[in-house]
């Protein structure tokens, strides 16, 4: 199987964006909550853990499907974004969100069509 993530097209991507902001890649890294150990690990062509690559992700404004080799421009399944966008809401406990996914799935699956 061949690598689908693009560590190197992320990390030119990141480098602009530092570039662009003025920063140097310790503040980078303080900025986005990651060891710096982490950027220069990437930087030598190394997949960065989930968690630091959604701390740089989020630092950047980048979207992760820019560096998927492979990925389609297919829609998700609108179950799936329903339960994205109910886990990400910020009025919701975890507990509650999770709640509400089920009555929705639940419901969901009862009423789709075959």
């Amino acid at each position: 199987m061949t690598d689908r993530f693009d560590s190197d097209a992320f990390y030119a991507a990141l480098n602009a964006a530092r570039l662009s902001r003025q920063k140097t890649w310790k503040e980078v890294a303080e900025e986005a909550g990651v060891n710096a150990s982490t950027l220069s690990r990437i930087g030598q062509g190394a997949k960065p853990d989930v968690n630091g690559l959604a701390a740089l992700l989020a630092w950047s404004n980048l979207k992760a499907e820019m560096f998927i080799r492979g990925a389609d421009q297919r829609e998700a399944e609108p179950i799936a974004k329903i339960t994205a966008l109910l886990r990400a809401d910020p009025k919701l406990t975890p507990t509650n969100a999770k709640l509400i996914e089920d009555i929705v799935i639940s419901t969901y699956e009862k009423l789709r069509g075959d």
